[in-house]
């Protein structure tokens, strides 16, 4: 687990200045950018579509890590696929079919990967964990940016942590929820690798680019 992953969630991003705030995560370092989708259905918001994850595409060259908090999810893969999601990851609670779902992520040329809420149990992936790219853990319950990390989820990523050392260890283990510099020591000791980050960084006082640095200089201290 010598690499690790700053991501930051265009949810809390001014989505008057989306693209020169893409550029600007980029120059700071960032390496991939989070897309949260919502469907006001599965979860209690509505945030963007395929357009919004075009237009990232358009204005960076990082990956775009995609998260759809939206069900059915399988009706809208190959629309993210196309619009230029590098990963595509769905919900544990909204696929029926979830090996056919991670398949199909796959076959669209992205890498697959799969969630569940803070309240899920981590049994319900382990048959999934050898066939996905990254695994991520929600610390907060899920609709809304902006919410306080969740510390009973701790436990929950120390044992997919173990799960994926032995079943899939080159799978990313991302978490997504109240990560700023209090919680991302702790997830990060929990067996994280990826971590995203919205209103840390977005609403830094110094900045995006203060917000990703200090982010990182925080990793390199540990």
């Amino acid at each position: 687990m010598s690499r690790t992953i700053i991501a930051p969630s265009i949810l809390s991003a001014d989505f008057t200045r989306l693209g020169a705030q893409l550029i600007e995560c980029e120059s700071a370092g960032a390496d991939w950018i989070h897309v949260d989708v919502m469907d006001g259905h599965f979860v209690p918001n509505i945030t963007v579509g395929p357009l919004i994850v075009e237009a990232c595409r358009q204005a960076t060259s990082l990956p775009l890590d995609v998260h759809l908090m939206i069900e059915p999810p399988e009706r809208y893969l190959e629309a993210f696929a196309q619009a230029g999601a590098s990963s595509i990851t769905v919900h544990v609670e909204t696929c029926t079919h979830l090996h056919r779902t991670i398949q199909r992520i796959k076959s669209l040329g992205c890498q697959a990967g799969v969630t569940l809420n803070p309240a899920t149990p981590v049994l319900l992936l382990e048959p999934i964990l050898p066939l996905v790219d990254l695994v991520l853990v929600l610390t907060v319950n899920p609709g809304f940016g902006g919410q306080q990390f969740l510390p009973e989820t701790l436990p929950k990523i120390r044992e997919l942590r173990r799960l994926l050392d032995r079943l899939n260890p080159t799978a990313w283990l991302e978490v997504d929820g109240g990560i700023s510099l209090n919680t991302l020591p702790q997830v990060h000791a929990a067996g994280a690798n990826a971590f995203v980050s919205g209103n840390f960084i977005f609403h830094h006082p110094q900045g995006i680019s203060a917000g990703i640095q200090a982010l990182r200089q925080a990793l390199s201290q540990e």
